[in-house]
């Protein structure tokens, strides 16, 4: 990869395998990631997840350092993921408990672009997107907690109950036993 490049350009879809497997062929597998995915032709969601876990392998160093603070429930006891696949497209960093996405940019980047995808990620999902540079990461990493935090803060959790994803089994009695 070369240096400043934030992710490895998006292989053709003759490079994918898209549709393998005979004409009228297709596997749960080989579907496209996302609606939006399935009209451009892009990739399978199989692919973008063979594609997050190669990003997971080979962190840049901004999402390296951040990786370390945020891991293992590390950070107030919220849990994320690395290189989370969302529809389309895959993420930083994500707190699904928060529903917050966590981007880290490098000068490859346009804002516009970004901000155009975050838009779109955000009606689709409910989900907020927080962005940082590579230089916020690595020249003022404890503003970066601290903004993080308070976005964090701000957010309202997806589920009554931190930490509990589904509402509680019944009892016997209440279901009739």
């Amino acid at each position: 990869m070369n240096r400043g490049e934030h992710h490895p350009p998006a292989p053709s879809s003759e490079e994918e395998g898209v549709g393998g497997g005979g004409p009228n062929h297709k596997s749960m597998l080989d579907q496209p990631a996302s609606a939006e995915a399935e009209r451009s032709g892009g990739p399978t969601r199989k692919v973008m997840l063979a594609r997050a876990a190669d990003m997971r392998r080979n962190l840049p160093e901004p999402e390296r350092r951040l990786w370390m603070e945020l891991r293992a429930s590390r950070f107030y006891g919220f849990k994320f993921r690395r290189q989370a696949v969302i529809g389309g497209r895959i993420v930083d960093f994500f707190c699904p408990t928060k529903g917050l996405v966590i981007e880290i940019d490098g000068v490859t980047h346009d804002a516009e672009i970004d901000a155009k995808r975050d838009r779109t990620m955000s009606r689709a999902t409910g989900y907020r997107i927080v962005r940082f540079t590579n230089e916020d990461v690595m020249r003022s990493f404890d503003g970066v907690l601290l903004t993080l935090k308070m976005a964090l803060d701000a957010q309202s959790d997806r589920w009554s109950a931190r930490g509990e994803h589904h509402p509680p089994t019944p009892s016997s009695e209440e279901e009739g036993e």
